[in-house]
């Protein structure tokens, strides 16, 4: 029992002590902060990741339109509705089921 209370008595402990509850609570750069900055790198590394591979896919299809006349005509018919002068387009849209 003597040493815990000359542990408490020791200045370099009741520093450490203090340094360590500052640090932890109320910094700031404390552990909630901390935890908080960590998962919005995580989530912006995410959409990093979604916008590149989103943004390889796009160059993809541009080359491709670009240098297959086909996949052009493919891509107008189906985006635009475009249509050659002796053809008729029907759309057809579905209707959404009614919610209960």
């Amino acid at each position: 029992m003597k040493r815990l209370i000359d542990l408490f008595k020791n200045k370099f402990f009741l520093v450490t002590v203090a340094f360590v509850v500052w640090m932890v609570a109320f910094d700031k750069n404390d552990l909630h902060s901390q935890y908080q900055y960590y998962t919005e790198l995580r989530k912006a590394e995410k959409e990093r990741d979604f916008y590149l591979k989103e943004t390889t896919q796009a160059r993809k299809d541009l080359d491709d339109l670009t240098t297959n006349p086909e996949k052009l005509e493919r891509f107008a018919r189906e985006k635009y509705l475009m249509k050659k002068d002796n053809e008729d387009v029907f759309v057809v849209v579905r209707e959404k089921k009614a919610e209960k």
